[in-house]
Formats: structure tokens, C-alpha cells, sequence
């Protein structure tokens, strides 16, 4: 099921919010100008501290991007509810103790990790009654503030969680937008109700549901954070069951090296004009089937990817993938 979009005016009050003196310092290490967030906690987030965020899990912190990913009215109405940083900060950092300094902008990943880890999951620096736990409802996440003597503590479920997703530094973001399938496999009757699904690393993202065709539309922007230690971009395609397990339509892999070495060749895309910087070569060894080229296109580092879906009768998706540096 996808989500629903924030309201024009719902995206206008989070971008004036956003724009409060209080928020123009992210919550965690005070650098200026954040441009993510983290919608159930309800601060404003430097791609640094962010990178942390993510690692934490989704249930722990739901980091979206003010500018590049889409809201729902809820998580919207949810930031605005806690107030801004500084509110968010008066509970989550009421009682830092001496020796648990607060990491500045050019503070490591390490010192980034040990503070927002002791801040939002250990809860080391609240009211010592205090608790809080983060809770999903429908698809978006808020957060709700209770005494520990009355409820359950997180504490242990979210730390064996940390220690599953492990911790990772990130070198920056790939927005993939998932354009179409071609004739796709018929997994149902006569047709199939597909998704697709990509996973780098830990992460794992999906489009919504098409029901009922076989060249769905999805027109649908995802966005992954790419490791350090990157592998390949793997995508799969599944057809919706209702009352069984889904059944596979086929899946592929990208090798996302030739983008990201492309793009880390110039230090500002946005200064040069529309220009081909780069190529993946269609061949027996993977799933293109046409080459695919890598582009500066108004300032950005984009790549066209067609894909015939392996180990399948029949199936094509066509993507474009887009580099996002850490200092955008």
C-alpha cells in the first residue's frame, strides 16, 4: 500500500518550520542548516548525524529528507507537535552528565555513535523516571513519552536490534527512481499484481502494489544509503498474494560502482553543463540490455538502467538511478 503525500500546504509549514532559528542547527552536533529529519523523534538532522540515525533502525528513528523524500500530513503534523530541536532536546538531553560531551560538526563517526546512541536509545540523559517509546500507526511513526515504572522498557529489544543492523558509515545516497515493467511474468490467473523490491546492504526498500498488470507504471522514487563496503544494487520483482507468500517475477542486480566512480570524479556536478561522464557496457555477465550511460544532467549525476529480469520467463524494468554526494 503506498503512502499517502503530505498536503502543498502541509510541505509548505514543514519547509517554515524547518526555517525556525531554533532548527537551523542540527539536534545532535549543532551543525547549520539541516536538511533531514527524523519524523518520530521530531528533530532536524545534518547528513552526518543522519548517517547515524539510519543505522539505528526505523523503529528507533525514521530519518526522511525535508527536501528529497515524500512526507505523509502525519509525520508532518507529528515534527511540528514536539516542537523543534530545541523542545525535542530539553527531554532527550535534560541530564547530560560530565564526560558525556555533545559531538560538534566535525566530530568523528565514532563520537557521533557513542552520543545519539546514549541520546536516543540507552536514554541515558532523560528524567531518570522518564521513558520513551517510539510506535508505528498505519505507516508513520510517532513518539510517546511514559514512566518507566508503568511501562515496558525498549531498551533491551532496540539494543539486540543494533546489534543485528551493525553499524556502518555511509559515503552517500542513491535515489533510485523505479520508472516501469515490461512484460512482466503472469503469476496469477491472467495477470499479476507486481512490486519491486531493492536492497543495498541491510537496507531493503519497495514500491507499492500494481494490481492487475503486466506493464505496470510506477513512476516511483526510492532512496538507499549506500555503505562504505557496497555491494551491488539488487532488485526483485513479486507478484501481491493476499493469502499465500508472495511468488518471485524475477530479479537483477546493478553494479553501482561505474555511477559512483563517475560521479566522485568532479567535486561540483552542479558547475558543469548536460555531458555523458561515464557508461555500463550491456554483456552476457549481467542484466542490461542496452548500455547504460551515466550523465550530468542539470547538475545532477544520473544513470538509465533497462534490465531484463533473470531467472524468469519474461521481464524487463527500466530505472534511473541518481547520485547523491554527503555535502548535498
Amino acid at each position: 500500500m503506498s503512502r499517502r503525500k503530505a498536503s502543498p500546504e502541509n510541505l509548505r509549514r514543514l519547509k517554515d518550520f524547518l526555517l525556525k532559528k531554533d532548527n537551523q542547527l542540527c539536534a545532535d552536533c549543532g551543525a547549520p542548516e539541516p536538511k533531514w529529519a527524523s519524523a518520530n523523534i521530531g528533530v532536524f538532522l545534518c547528513l552526518k548525524c543522519c548517517g547515524v540515525h539510519r543505522n539505528l533502525g526505523t523503529h528507533i528513528s525514521k530519518v526522511l529528507s525535508v527536501t528529497l523524500d515524500d512526507w505523509t500530513d502525519e509525520e508532518i503534523e507529528s515534527m511540528i507537535e514536539v516542537g523543534g530541536n530545541i523542545s525535542a532536546n530539553a527531554i532527550y538531553e535534560a541530564f547530560i552528565p560530565e564526560g558525556s560531551s555533545k559531538p560538534i560538526p566535525d566530530s568523528t563517526y565514532e563520537e557521533r555513535l557513542k552520543f545519539i546512541r546514549s541520546k536516543y536509545v540507552l536514554q541515558e540523559f532523560l528524567k531518570p523516571s522518564l521513558r520513551i517509546v517510539s510506535f508505528s500507526k498505519g505507516r508513520s511513526s510517532s513518539t510517546q513519552y511514559s514512566d518507566s515504572r508503568r511501562n515496558r522498557d525498549p531498551l533491551l529489544e532496540a539494543s539486540a536490534s543494533m546489534e543485528m543492523v551493525g553499524m556502518v558509515e555511509f559515503i552517500g545516497l542513491l535515489k533510485v527512481k523505479v520508472i516501469r515493467g515490461i512484460h512482466l511474468a503472469v503469476r496469477d490467473m491472467l495477470s499479476s499484481d507486481p512490486y519491486v523490491v531493492l536492497s543495498i546492504g541491510q537496507q531493503k526498500v519497495q514500491t507499492r502494489v500494481i494490481p492487475s498488470n503486466l506493464n505496470p507504471v510506477w513512476n516511483e522514487e526510492l532512496m538507499l544509503s549506500v555503505p562504505e563496503k557496497y555491494g551491488p544494487l539488487k532488485l526483485k520483482v513479486f507478484d501481491h498474494d493476499t493469502f499465500s507468500a508472495d511468488d518471485i517475477m524475477g530479479e537483477a542486480e546493478i553494479d553501482v560502482q561505474p555511477l559512483i566512480t563517475a560521479a566522485t570524479a568532479f567535486d561540483d556536478p552542479s558547475s558543469l553543463g548536460n555531458m555523458q561522464i561515464g557508461k555500463w557496457l550491456a554483456s552476457r555477465d549481467n542484466a542490461l540490455l542496452d548500455d547504460s550511460i551515466i550523465s550530468i544532467v542539470d547538475g545532477r549525476v544520473k544513470q538509465d538502467v533497462h534490465l531484463k529480469l533473470q531467472n524468469v520467463e519474461t521481464g524487463e524494468v527500466e530505472l534511473d538511478l541518481e547520485w547523491i554526494p554527503l555535502d548535498q
